[in-house]
């Protein structure tokens, strides 16, 4: 190979090198840049009291709206109503969640066919659960049938759940993660999502939207640069990157 086609070759070899090559952010550069950044104090409260709200630690909202001075959106009272149908269906007291949930809004169910029918289902669950076969299969003749008929979805649901009938060992049945207490939990923050909806509220905190948003932006400057990172959400601490 001529010595000029080996120059060719490493001047390409290094403008790929140059053009791959990521910029380097000191951390008193980048700790200049996040001070730069003004965010004031009383959003920050808004931000925070927005999570206890949504989350449902009622006790922690009022301490904080007396420390804070920062007003919730909506009623602290209306936290406990909340709480107290969701930890209801976390028990599995199905009719206990209804009756609260109509106690609050008559509405939310009225104009939610599919939360209904979920809490139908987990009606249902909750049947067999507790080895009450007859029972089960009455209600879901009675209750949940006819609303499979008017629903491909709720059908095929319901068909889901009576399957664990046909399981002595709910270990080896194929839908045996419909008893797991996940599924408690995800009909109960259906439930709670729906009672912030109706009361013209997130039905999610934003606090964990901002933090997703930091893990993508963080994502897309790797690709760019080299820079003081927070790779632990818990302490928020800008770690150096590795060499």
């Amino acid at each position: 190979m001529s010595s000029f086609a080996w120059t060719q070759i490493r001047t390409r070899a290094l403008i790929e090198r140059m053009s791959t090559s990521k910029k380097v952010i000191t951390r008193v550069d980048w700790e200049k840049k996040l001070n730069d950044v003004k965010i004031r104090k009383e959003d920050m409260n808004k931000l925070v009291m927005n999570f206890l709200v949504t989350e449902g630690f009622v006790e922690a909202a009022e301490k904080f709206k007396m420390e804070s001075g920062t007003e919730p959106d909506i009623d602290l009272a209306t936290i406990t109503d909340r709480m107290a149908v969701k930890k209801a269906v976390q028990c599995g007291n199905v009719d206990d969640a209804l009756e609260k949930v109509n106690d609050l809004n008559p509405e939310i169910l009225d104009t939610n066919p599919q939360l209904f029918f979920h809490l139908q289902q987990q009606r249902l669950i909750e049947l067999i659960r507790n080895g009450k076969v007859e029972e089960a299969l009455e209600f879901a003749q009675e209750e949940l049938a006819p609303r499979g008929e008017e629903n491909e979805t709720f059908l095929e649901e319901l068909e889901r759940t009576v399957a664990l009938l046909a399981f002595e060992d709910f270990s080896n049945c194929p839908v045996g993660e419909l008893l797991d207490i996940s599924q408690r939990l995800k009909t109960a923050s259906e439930v709670n999502a729906a009672i912030l909806t109706s009361q013209s509220h997130e039905k999610d905190p934003k606090l964990p939207s901002l933090l997703k948003m930091l893990i993508w932006a963080q994502n897309q400057l790797d690709e760019k640069s080299t820079y003081p990172g927070i790779n632990n959400l818990v302490t928020a601490v800008l770690e150096d990157p590795a060499v």
